[in-house]
């Protein structure tokens, strides 16, 4: 912003909070605005985590230089078509619309730590929790324990995959020993992460019916997290706490 002598100013709001980002459909973060221009989605910075590459989106692999170079010019231009009046040239070259939401749990092969490959087939008539979520994230610890409680109630009827992102395997696994053995423990590789819609922040959960659909998705840890997806998964349940269609 300094580049510009005043004439621009950044203002962060969060994705929860964003009329924008409503508006837009953004529910993952970070998204680019200027003014209400969609300069940048989740989506053009890739894939968060190990083995990123180039392609994976605009500004990827995110931590290199010339992606930070890439992604400077490229908002740079931006505000200067909006300082010069030229709003139209700059809605022309905006980020492409959003993706619809996850309608299903993705078919890509959740192989975890234990060895065990696990795709859609396998987990039809179970209700599923895939948690996204990395070792250096503080509110992550206190979902995969909520999460442990989970499996330990709901037993077979319920499964909970925890993939890590961004993170070292020796720490995963550390991390997955103090919290429970329960839980599908895994790694997130870039093909989940496109299957899931493009992981960008952490903690991510996707909930899904016996059926596979998608019911529920929760960003971040909110104060109502537990108390929201408890309901979702009892409702899945059922009142006899079997999977509803089973």
């Amino acid at each position: 912003m300094q580049d510009f002598g005043g004439r621009a100013r950044f203002v962060s709001q969060n994705y929860g909070d964003s009329d924008l980002a409503t508006r837009f459909g953004i529910t993952h973060y970070p998204a680019i605005f200027v003014e209400d221009v969609l300069v940048a989605t989740p989506r053009d910075f890739g894939f968060f985590g190990k083995g990123e590459k180039e392609g994976d989106g605009r500004y990827t692999p995110l931590k290199s230089a010339g992606s930070h170079e890439r992604f400077r010019a490229d908002l740079a231009r931006m505000i200067d078509l909006i300082l010069a009046g030229r709003k139209d040239l700059a809605q022309s070259a905006a980020a492409p619309p959003v993706a619809a939401a996850l309608a299903a749990l993705p078919d890509v092969p959740l192989t975890g730590l234990d060895g065990i490959t696990r795709r859609r087939a396998d987990l039809q008539g179970k209700v599923v929790l895939v948690e996204f979520w990395a070792t250096w994230c503080p509110p992550c610890r206190s979902t995969l324990a909520w999460l442990a409680e989970l499996k330990k109630r709901h037993g077979d009827r319920l499964e909970v995959l925890a993939l890590a992102v961004d993170s070292e395997e020796a720490e995963v696994r550390k991390i997955a020993a103090s919290v429970s053995p329960d839980l599908a423990w895994g790694m997130t590789t870039p093909e989940i992460g496109r299957g899931f819609g493009d992981v960008t922040s952490v903690p991510t959960l996707f909930l899904f019916g016996p059926d596979g659909r998608s019911a529920a998705t929760f960003y971040g840890a909110p104060p109502t997290l537990h108390q929201d997806a408890e309901g979702r998964i009892d409702a899945l349940l059922g009142p006899q706490g079997t999977a509803a269609g089973r």
